[in-house]
This record gives C-alpha cells, structure tokens and sequence, in this order.
C-alpha cells in the first residue's frame, strides 16, 4: 500500500457520491478512490463520466476481489451493511461502515464478532457528529467532571421533518422489511450515538412510540422514550419527521453545573462554584427569602460560558474518512470505531421493543424476541423475506 488508501464506494446515492467527491476535490489528502459500485447501469454511466479512469463494477464482490481497493465504505441500505463488512474484512479489506451499523443487535453482533477476529484490519463506521467539534468539547467537558455527575439528560431532535413524497420516493424507505423502521434508524441514529457516547449507556428504556401517525407510513414518524441510567440518573429522548418547525435541544444536568446545546451550533455551559447541594446545605431561610424576594442574585454560585464552533457541511464526513486512512497508514486511533455502532441499534430496538410490549426494556433484552417481533412485522408486510 502507498501513502494513500485506495477506497471502494459501494453505492452511489447521496452519501456514496458525496464521498466520492470529498475525496476527488482533495478533503481527504490520504485517500483515493480505488473503485465505485453501483447495480443502477445508469449510475455507473453518469459516475464514469465524472470520474474518468476509476473503475467501475455491478456488484461490490467483483469489486472487493479485483485488488482495485484496500477498503470499502458500505453506502447500501441498512441491513446489508452487516453481510458487506464482513465481506470486506474476509478479504482482508479494511471496512467503514455507514449508520446504522445494522438493523438488529444479533447481525451487528455478528459483524463485530468478525472483525474483532481480525484485529490487523480497520473497522469504522461513520458516525461522523463525533467529529463536530461542538460535541468534542461537551464530551470533554462532561469527560473532565466540570459539571459533575450527570444527574439527567433530555434531547428533543424533531428537526427531522419529511413529507409523504419522500417516504413515497422509494419502495423501500419506511418499511420494516426494506429498512428496518423510520425515525430511529434513518434519521436520528448520530443523536442515539452522541446521547450515549457523551452520558453513557442506559439500563433500561420504556417507550411511547407512534407508528403510521402523521404519515402514511407503516414504521415509526414519532418517538417519545424515557431512559434510566441507574443510580437515579434518567433520560429523555424525543424525536419526530412530522415537525415543520422543529426542536433540535440537548441538555445535561449534572450536579455541579449544566450544558444547553441548541441547534447542534452553541452550547451554553453553566458551572456551578460548588456542587448545588452543598450550595443549597449553606443557605438559611434569611438566604432563601432574600433570593425569592428578588433581591438575591445567583450569579455569585456560577459562571455561563458560550461555545460556539463554526461547521462547513462535508468537514465531518471528510474527517471520518480522512481518520479511517490513518488508522490503516499509520494506527491512528479512530474517531468512531466499528463496534461502537451497536451502541444505536440496541437501544433504538430497546425503544420498538417497549413500545410493542407496553413494557419497561432492559437494554440486555431477549434478541430473539426481538427479531421475532421485527420479522411479525415484515411477513405482515408482505414485501420482503424475513430475517434470521
């Protein structure tokens, strides 16, 4: 291998012919592209024409044993991401999957199992918000205890908003057979990866979700979940496509201070001069009744500070790409490893999962089950072979 990664994209919808171009315009100086896949003829028609010289194949398994490519990006629908690592990594490919990392936790199981046996090999995924530089800094904050333990965490992400043309657009899309669900495992996958990247991973999960309700739809346009942490810490997660305006607004309240992020653009981080119960342990009732006359003034116990990071569209993704051929040229750590993709799919299964049973979940819930709900659902459909 040279000094630059031969990529293999594999499907050349919006995110493979982003890649594509990221890397053809120079944002990502370690990696070219070996090769492009697609089963559209028209698609490899159009993409040649751009790409002159790169090679171009039908199918991702001519691709991956031509010797064109040293990894593979896995552009494809959700449950086909699983089968293509894998693929790549027996063939000692070094494999970037997309979001989600599958559809079930027993296939992702499975793909992380494969490549943990194949420790000399890179295995990513993109979840490219881990490289918005806005979450780096909430995470090293959160990280470096300077607002203490997290007591609650809430994002409401319903900026999300799709109308029917484009659930329509594709046979596919808002299927359980096709694509596995809706909200959860199309749009907010990076806001599930962040919540538990940034506060850790639940417990347990009880969920109201609503499948079909403001879209002719057959998969789930609105989640509202209640997560619990343990040790009495808790969680909210509130997501929906039906949102004109939408809420994008992630807060963490720890016991020593609390972050606001609004919009995915600005955090506002309050941090207390002391913990808040040794602040509230000093006051007598003179303290109390001069704060709630209005005469008091809390700003002596805290101090707010505005974080605020400029964000060009691509920068993320290129990054990814861009750490992912590092870790392969030299072992640079990743930004997103693989395996941390299960985080997401288990607990957006969690979430169906209790809302199916009317239940509280534990994220070490029955698998089978699970899939057998998941697979009720997809012979109820009648569109596509069910899943083992």
């Amino acid at each position: 291998m040279g000094k630059k990664v031969r990529l293999g994209i594999i499907g050349l919808g919006q995110q493979g012919s982003a890649y594509a171009k990221f890397i053809a315009n120079g944002q990502v100086p370690n990696m070219e592209i070996g090769a492009l896949v697609d089963e559209d003829p028209a698609k490899r028609e159009e993409f040649g024409a751009l790409y002159p010289g790169v090679l171009m194949f039908a199918d991702h398994l001519s691709m991956m044993d031509s010797g064109s490519v040293d990894a593979v990006v896995t552009c494809v629908p959700h449950y086909l991401h699983p089968e293509i690592g894998m693929a790549a990594l027996s063939r000692n490919l070094h494999a970037l999957v997309e979001k989600p990392a599958g559809v079930y936790t027993k296939q992702v199981k499975e793909l992380n199992a494969f490549a943990a046996a194949r420790p000399e090999l890179s295995f990513a995924i993109m979840f490219n918000q881990r490289n918005n530089p806005l979450y780096k800094r909430v995470k090293e904050i959160i990280d470096n205890g300077e607002i203490g333990e997290i007591l609650r965490s809430n994002w409401i992400i319903t900026t999300w908003w799709r109308p029917q043309g484009y659930y329509d657009s594709s046979a596919w899309r808002a299927t359980w057979g096709g694509e596995g669900g809706g909200v959860l495992v199309n749009q907010a996958p990076h806001q599930l990866d962040l919540w538990q990247w940034i506060c850790g991973v639940p417990k347990s999960v009880f969920a109201k979700v609503s499948y079909g309700f403001r879209r002719d739809i057959a998969v789930e346009d609105e989640v509202s979940a209640f997560a619990d942490f343990g040790n009495g810490v808790t969680g909210v997660f509130v997501t929906a496509t039906h949102d004109m305006i939408g809420t994008d607004r992630f807060e963490i309240l720890g016991d020593a201070g609390k972050i606001v992020v609004e919009g995915s653009k600005a955090a506002t981080v309050t941090r207390l001069s002391k913990k808040e119960r040794e602040i509230s342990a000093s006051m007598d009732m003179e303290d109390v009744k001069v704060l709630f006359s209005g005469e008091g003034n809390l700003d002596q116990f805290l101090s707010t500070e505005v974080i605020e990071f400029d964000s060009v569209w691509g920068e993320q993704h290129a990054g990814v790409l861009q750490n992912f051929a590092a870790n392969i040229l030299d072992g640079t750590p990743l930004l997103a490893p693989g395996s941390d993709g299960i985080n997401g799919v288990r607990l957006a299964n969690a979430i169906h999962l209790s809302s199916w049973k009317g239940v509280e979940v534990p994220l070490d819930f029955d698998e089978d089950e699970y899939l057998a709900l998941l697979n009720d659902r997809i012979r109820a459909e009648g569109k596509y072979p069910e899943r083992s």
